[in-house]
């Protein structure tokens, strides 16, 4: 079960050095079922409510052709989420895992995840369904699901050598 603010046996929590600004926007905010981080599921799931992801101006216009897809990536920020945690134990197998071996909300810079089924547009609002975050967690970013695109070359020779 998704915790609030405990630290389990073998987790290690650090201090974090001083945010610098990345200049993220957000964009908009997102419309959810759920109020407590108790109540959220781990995962979204297709066939889980409808929620709503609200664009704020001055981005509603980039919705433009949104409804030519059936899925998108949506980046968000996971506001509640603490940042300090560099070795997590999982309630699942309770095994001491790091921070970057795992995906939980709990991160350095908490972005969350999902790939969601479009439902419908409603002016500045998505329908969407799949989502597994809180109600009014700030929007980041929409992006059409990136399995849809060709790559733009095929792989060379030597791109995926380390030197």
């Amino acid at each position: 079960m998704v915790r609030e603010n405990e630290i389990r046996h073998g987790e290690k929590a650090i201090e974090a050095p001083p945010a610098q600004d990345a200049g993220l926007v957000f964009i908009g905010q997102i419309c959810t079922q759920w109020n407590s981080r108790m109540e959220t599921p781990r995962q979204g799931r297709r066939d889980g409510p409808i929620c709503r992801i609200e664009l704020f101006e001055p981005w509603v216009e980039g919705l433009e052709n949104i409804d030519e897809f059936e899925e998108l990536e949506v980046l968000y920020w996971l506001h509640m989420s603490r940042r300090d945690l560099v070795l997590q134990s999982p309630a699942s197998d309770g095994e001491t895992r790091g921070v970057f071996s795992l995906r939980s909300p709990v991160r350095p810079n908490p972005i969350g995840t999902s790939i969601v089924g479009l439902v419908g547009r409603e002016g500045s609002t998505l329908l969407v369904r799949g989502m597994d975050c809180l109600d009014g967690t700030p929007l980041l970013d929409l992006k059409p699901e990136r399995t849809r695109f060709t790559p733009i070359a095929p792989p060379q020779p030597g791109d995926f050598e380390v030197g």
